[in-house]
């Protein structure tokens, strides 16, 4: 079924409206900012996530700035993630959110890769 295209948020460029990422920037959701928890839509500037109510921001290790949660820091471009030291979790890289891995719970080390 054909399906109207429409922009991505990251690129503005015109893509399938069914897309789950973009085939241009290759960013995941390029239609909504999702909550990296429950996957909920979550708008830009949002503290917490309106469904589960996780905290959509951390403090970026390298300028001490409060940043959105991504891969990088919105002030100076330093990585924001780190590794899940728990090795049941497979060592995924993950978002430093609350201290705590999104996708086990355990404690992170404050390291970054």
């Amino acid at each position: 079924m054909a399906t109207y295209k429409k922009h991505c948020i990251y690129c503005g460029e015109l893509i399938p409206g069914d897309a789950h990422s973009c085939p241009l920037c290759a960013h995941e959701d390029p239609f909504h900012i999702r909550c990296p928890k429950c996957r909920n839509p979550v708008e830009t500037g949002w503290k917490v996530c309106s469904s589960c109510g996780l905290r959509l921001t951390a403090l970026c290790a390298a300028c001490g700035k409060e940043t959105p949660t991504a891969r990088t820091c919105a002030h100076c471009g330093a990585p924001v993630l780190v590794q899940c030291p728990n090795r049941k979790c497979g060592e995924t890289q993950i978002l430093m959110l609350d201290g705590n891995c999104v996708a086990c719970g355990k404690p992170l080390l404050n390291r970054r890769k």
